[in-house]
């Protein structure tokens, strides 16, 4: 049986995502754009990739991708992406949580705007890190504890209005324990992202590499 929750919370992203505009646009999040460029193609793991505008251009450079989701209407729109872009992608419906994979299996994992219920956040990036292959990368960005002012002035800003799905600093190094950090930072952005994302926003951004277990 699923938490009340959990339930209203998959209800929430098939409803944001099954109007035929892409929440979030097409194009691919600009800090994970810059990120992936970087490296060299392999298999990643994409949690909480929506209607697929990350996993889709990650595929276009040559990278295997495997999205986990919690929304029907996420997937559907993310494999007509990928039709759209002539690319495959793997999408799972499921609760990333419960999701089964070999651990080490994944060259980077990218979590963009993966706001998880609180209860929960520590548990999944323990998952996520078992997953990653030694030397993988973890990508990262998200909506930090500062951005309820900036959501309060701008509702178009974004994000989760419980200051306990945001993220601060700490939490990363401390979740992320074993990682060789390449960048850690809070900082103040403008998003230019479909509707849901407009305007001065404050995020984390982390790029971690994985060095011990």
């Amino acid at each position: 049986m699923e938490k009340p929750s959990e339930l209203k919370y998959k209800e929430f992203w098939d409803e944001r995502y099954q109007d035929s505009n892409f929440a979030y646009g097409k194009e691919p999040n600009l800090f994970f754009k810059e990120q992936v460029q970087k490296l060299k193609p392999g298999i990643m793991l994409l949690p909480a990739d929506g209607e697929g505008r990350n996993g889709v251009f990650a595929a276009k450079l040559g990278w295997k991708v495997t999205a986990v989701d919690l929304s029907k209407e996420g997937e559907l729109k993310a494999l007509k992406l990928a039709k759209e872009q002539k690319v495959n992608i793997n999408y799972i419906v499921d609760d990333i949580e419960k999701v089964e994979f070999p651990n080490e299996s994944f060259d980077v994992v990218a979590l963009i705007y993966a706001h998880f219920p609180s209860w929960k956040i520590s548990t999944i990036h323990k998952k996520l890190t078992q997953l990653l292959k030694e030397n993988g990368t973890i990508i990262f960005e998200a909506y930090s504890k500062k951005h309820l002012a900036y959501k309060e002035a701008n509702p178009k800003a974004g994000g989760p209005g419980d200051i306990d799905m945001l993220f601060s600093l700490a939490q990363i190094q401390t979740d992320f324990k074993g990682f060789e950090i390449q960048i850690l930072e809070e900082k103040e952005i403008v998003l230019n992202e479909g509707e849901f994302h407009q305007g001065a926003g404050s995020v984390i951004r982390f790029v971690g590499k994985k060095i011990s277990h």
